[in-house]
């Protein structure tokens, strides 16, 4: 075994403490973010398999004896039954586009910066994860290098992973191989590559039984097109470059085929059986976070 160039050993030395001091911030940015829209114990209110203690009701026909609240039902004339809550824990798959795409803000100069649409992506899907951990399910990427787990350990593992996400490519599609039956997932990408594969994944995922939600998120600059004049539009991974003169011209054009792009997007995940938003970087982040949030919770009753 040969011993690795002193150039690279301190190359990857440096790539190593960049991604460290990364860690910190992304995770408490998260877990501040999670405690705006952290409501109750936890997400899953309904009686069902678990330990804690929910309610009382009284007892139906076909409820077991050794269900039956003898001190409670003293105090009645009706027996009474614990309810536990529901504490079942599920697996969910969060997928945080990595392609260069997701690297744009079109914040201007001199104003206050809006995020990259990759830094939301990965600030939203860590929060969701604080959420979802601290209702005692198991949380993981798409993918074999995060499966899902519980804990807080965890959170250092899914931070990791997103700090260091960044792909070549100007778009990117999600690896949904290691999505098991069942489980749920969570897409957040600004879905501006191939829809066929996104298609295909869905399309997967639905004949296994998974549920899930799709957030789309997108700079004000893409929603709104304000450029006029000569523009010359570069994609960020600097494969694609387009120059026109009359950029105002194009303004009716693009948003038409935006709104195309955007129902088809609505309408692929109907046919799952998921959930579409769309998110702008220049909105708060708590609003997107409920979002999900209380979709997921949707498709889990």
């Amino acid at each position: 075994m040969t011993s690795p160039a002193p150039s690279a050993g301190l190359s990857l030395r440096r790539e190593a403490e960049t991604a460290a001091r990364a860690l910190p911030p992304l995770l408490l940015a998260a877990e501040q973010l999670a405690a705006t829209v952290q409501m109750g114990g936890h997400g899953r209110r309904r009686a069902g398999p678990g330990e804690e203690f929910w309610q009382y009701r009284p007892a139906h026909s076909g409820d077991e004896a050794r269900f039956v609240d003898w001190r409670r039902s003293a105090r009645s004339d009706v027996q009474f039954v614990r309810d536990r809550e529901w504490q079942l824990a599920q697996s969910a798959h969060i997928w945080v586009d990595d392609g260069a795409s997701m690297r744009f803000s079109g914040a201007p100069e001199g104003r206050a910066a809006r995020p990259q649409k990759a830094e939301r992506a990965r600030l939203l899907a860590l929060a969701l994860a604080v959420l979802m951990i601290r209702a005692g399910e198991r949380v993981g990427l798409t993918g074999p290098l995060a499966p899902p787990r519980p804990g807080r350990a965890q959170l250092m593992v899914l931070a990791a992973q997103l700090a260091a996400a960044q792909g070549m490519a100007d778009y990117s599609t999600p690896d949904v191989t290691a999505i098991g039956p069942q489980a749920r997932a969570v897409f957040l990408s600004d879905f501006m590559g191939d829809l066929g594969a996104l298609e295909a994944a869905l399309g997967a995922l639905a004949g296994r039984g998974v549920s899930g939600v799709m957030l789309q998120i997108l700079d004000p600059v893409e929603e709104d097109f304000p450029f006029d004049g000569r523009t010359i539009f570069e994609s960020v991974g600097g494969t694609l470059s387009f120059e026109t003169r009359k950029a105002g011209d194009l303004r009716a054009r693009y948003r038409d085929r935006l709104a195309e792009r955007r129902a088809r997007l609505a309408g692929l995940a109907q046919a799952a059986g998921w959930q579409f938003s769309t998110h702008h970087t220049g909105a708060p982040a708590q609003g997107a976070l409920l979002w999900l949030w209380a979709a997921l919770e949707r498709g889990a009753r």
